[in-house]
């Protein structure tokens, strides 16, 4: 089923650092990288967003319309796109550096949303952060939410007040997905499985926890439930978290479980599916690790 999705956050130019100090420059950031691989899967995929008019804003407007994304009205300023500079270890690993401006303008935003995603810097960091929540509020009485916190300490700094922020976005959210690394930057500890568990009383009907090389875990409902990796030899991890965000929106949408008139059938969503929808979502990660920088799948490269 093809869905209208909303992604609302940051994008900016990722300069990629191998590990022999060759430099690369790619259109990124999180919330892009979601609205990427939500337009080469098939939707309707639109981005609010902040990019300058300048020469790395042209070519990240060139990336997303390539990849079939509408950005709002007035997500172009005059002035500098940000960057973050991703400083990739010998294991594919990532560290990251940013030069950030954040205050989106929500002006004409898409008709008849299935639902609406945001993840990392765009939830969290002011003024913008203001203008996200407000348009998850606004829009959660007809669209399905979907969170990534996505941590980002270079930026975040502190995790107490950054922790409370997430955990009020989480209160908004239907579907919320971390990984264990995250987790145990915002909470500082090692149990991260009982911390995503636990969110879904703030009212989640799904999170979602994925482990790297060890898997993804859902909790419902119905439980836990546990998904195998998918084994790939990796170029690296950038993007990986951003396309697993994309596929589990897919795959609600194959399961028409998006929209807020599908709220409670999303939470009664039986195990098997839960698991069909985690192995949908870390099979296309599989395919963005596969490849430098943060590339998704194209449904064209889907059997």
């Amino acid at each position: 089923m093809t869905a209208t999705f909303l992604t609302v956050g940051e994008a900016l130019t990722d300069i990629v650092v191998q590990p022999d100090g060759t430099r690369r420059e790619y259109p990124g950031g999180s919330p892009l990288n979601v609205a990427v691989a939500l337009g080469r899967l098939g939707h309707h995929s639109h981005l609010l967003t902040r990019i300058g008019d300048d020469e790395r804003g042209a070519r990240i407007r060139a990336h997303v319309e390539e990849s079939h994304v509408v950005l709002t009205d007035g997500s172009t300023k005059p002035g500098r796109t940000s960057t973050a500079e991703a400083t990739l270890a010998a294991d594919g690993s990532a560290t990251y550096m940013f030069d950030l401006a954040w205050d989106p303008d929500p002006r004409s935003l898409p008709q008849n949303i299935d639902a609406v995603h945001t993840s990392s810097i765009a939830a969290v960091l002011d003024p913008g952060a203001a203008t996200v929540a407000s348009v998850l509020e606004d829009l959660r009485a007809s669209a399905t939410i979907s969170y990534d916190p996505n941590a980002r300490p270079s930026l975040m700094h502190n995790p107490e007040p950054t922790r409370e922020r997430v955990e009020q976005i989480i209160r908004c959210a239907d579907v919320v997905k971390t990984s264990d690394e995250d987790v145990a930057w915002l909470y500082g500890t090692d149990d991260v499985e009982d911390v995503v568990a636990s969110w879904r009383e703030l009212g989640p009907s799904l999170t979602v926890l994925t482990r790297g090389g060890d898997g993804a875990v859902g909790f419902t409902e119905g439980g836990r439930i546990q998904v195998a990796p998918v084994r790939v030899d990796v170029a690296d991890t950038v993007g990986a978290g951003d396309t697993f965000s994309a596929g589990i929106l897919d795959a609600l949408a194959a399961r028409h479980l998006l929209g807020a008139q599908n709220r409670e059938e999303l939470r009664a969503m039986p195990a098997d599916d839960v698991a069909t929808v985690l192995r949908r979502a870390a099979a296309l990660a599989a395919i963005t690790v596969s490849r430098p920088g943060a590339n998704p799948p194209w449904s064209t490269e889907l059997s």
